[in-house]
């Protein structure tokens, strides 16, 4: 059955948290088609574009697999004249596809980077899923017999996830951390360090040879105590690293954490404070177990024996809680010194048995600080860093500047969702995505940086249902 239905109407279903397919294509007079047949409508945005061309109403066919629900689920009926009421059309109930937090198809430029962005997050899942598999194996090898494992394996998946995450920046970085589970911690950590590192090194790569390039010019140099400098691009003939080392090195961030795999679970799960016997056993799984299991596996590649012995290292002179404490800082590699943020940024940012992840913003600025302005040629890591991860990730939650809570889809702008009201009451729709940029003229959708959620838990109870399945259909 087909009935003709107010867009105010359908906007009022759309506000109250319901969702709408029509069943039929939504044309303009001139032909251009506004709204397919089969997408469900779940934000307000592409009902504003149907009524900013002239259209009061369209209709909405079941037979053709039209739907009206509401926040729940439940069928709308509509009477003749298609307004709601009781027994008139039959409605189905909502699928799983009407939860999507990215659109099936793009009406405008925001709407476009969604797409985009999901189809990385496509990728990146698959990806994703072929490296933790081989993670899973070596440490599963590396348990059964007692350190072997196939390396010619490892080398191969890695290669290809560093052909993919050079093309694209850290795709990876659109897929949420073990932020409400920690289940196969030791697994993602060694992918995700992978990945934040590889970003973080081509970033310096460009940056830094372009830095050196100028000095052989005669030039100044970039800015390097300036993280939000604009990105800097090799132009002439130096490069710190080439393709080939560029490898090795992200082969080195994937195996970095190996020798956990013979400190005892109940240590590194361990939900108390260790006790000094036990924070050396720990401390054993960089300098000692992984030089084992290098040695062991007759890994001859310096570069992975650097990451796996030395990315606890000190980064300066006088930096505390770093081992071994007999490694002179300056002479930690910089591809070492890109591991050891790496490793921080995204043990802090998940979630373990032991403790609560804490929200990416938090851990970005906490790094910052920390590092800043205390060695020059850490100054350009961190440089690379900040700029490779964000000032606000993706995952992160932010307060805006009229009060909303929000989540951040990309850093770029940064792009959020926010999914509570000015009060801090969760929506009862989905709303649009919204760039939170303060040098946008008139933008109400700010960050505001004076107030900070310190961990995702603490607002998980504030999550709609829709995000709440995004992020537990990735962890």
């Amino acid at each position: 059955m087909e009935a003709k239905v107010s867009i105010d109407v359908l906007m009022e279903i759309v506000k109250s948290g319901g969702k709408v397919k029509t069943g039929v294509d939504v044309y303009n007079a001139s032909g251009v088609l506004l709204l397919a047949r089969d997408i469900f409508v779940s934000t307000l945005k592409p009902l504003e574009i149907i009524k900013q061309n002239g259209i009061g109403s369209v209709p909405v066919n079941t037979k053709l697999h039209g739907a009206l629900v509401d926040g729940d689920g439940n069928e709308i009926s509509l009477d003749a004249e298609g307004k709601p009421g009781p027994n008139t059309i039959s409605v189905k109930a909502a699928t799983p596809d009407m939860d999507c937090v990215f659109p099936v198809t793009a009406t405008n430029e925001i709407e476009v980077r969604l797409v985009e962005i999901e189809e990385k997050r496509r990728q990146a899942l698959q990806k994703h899923a072929a490296a933790k598999k081989c993670i899973k194996n070596v440490l599963k090898n590396i348990q059964e017999t007692g350190g072997q494992f196939d390396y010619t394996e490892v080398e191969k998946t890695v290669l290809d996830l560093t052909e993919f995450l050079i093309v694209d920046q850290n795709p990876f970085s659109y897929l949420t951390q073990e932020i409400f589970s920690y289940d196969e911690y030791l697994y993602n950590h060694s992918i995700n360090v992978c990945a934040i590192g590889t970003a973080v090194l081509n970033r310096f790569n460009q940056q830094f040879s372009k830095v050196v390039n100028d000095h052989i010019r005669g030039g100044g140099g970039a800015d390097i105590y300036n993280p939000f400098a604009e990105d800097a691009v090799n132009t002439t003939g130096f490069t710190c690293y080439y393709p080939h080392e560029i490898e090795d090195i992200s082969l080195g961030f994937f195996l970095h954490d190996i020798g956990k795999t013979i400190v005892a679970d109940h240590v590194l799960n361990k939900k108390g404070r260790l006790t000094e016997d036990e924070f050396c056993e720990v401390k054993k799984h960089s300098y000692e177990y992984g030089e084992r299991l290098i040695a062991k596996n007759q890994i001859r590649n310096a570069t992975v024996k650097n990451i796996v012995c030395y990315h606890h290292a000190p980064l300066y002179a006088t930096e505390n809680n770093s081992y071994p404490m007999d490694v002179y800082y300056a002479k930690v590699p910089v591809y070492t010194r890109i591991c050891k943020l790496a490793d921080m940024y995204d043990a802090m940012t998940s979630r373990r048995c032991y403790k609560e992840a804490i929200n990416p913003v938090n851990v970005v600025t906490r790094i910052f600080r920390s590092y800043a302005k205390k060695d020059r040629m850490l100054q350009y890591i961190l440089h690379a860093f900040v700029k490779s991860i964000g000032i606000y990730p993706p995952g992160s939650i932010v307060f805006l500047q009229n009060g909303q809570m929000a989540y951040v889809l990309e850093s770029n702008g940064p792009l959020v969702l926010p999914f509570t009201d000015e009060r801090g009451n969760t929506l009862k729709y989905k709303p649009d995505p919204v760039i939170a940029d303060i040098r946008a003229e008139n933008n109400v959708y700010v960050v505001d940086n004076r107030k900070s959620v310190q961990s995702p838990k603490e607002v998980y109870h504030f999550l709609p249902n829709y995000l709440r399945n995004f992020l537990v259909m990735q962890n």
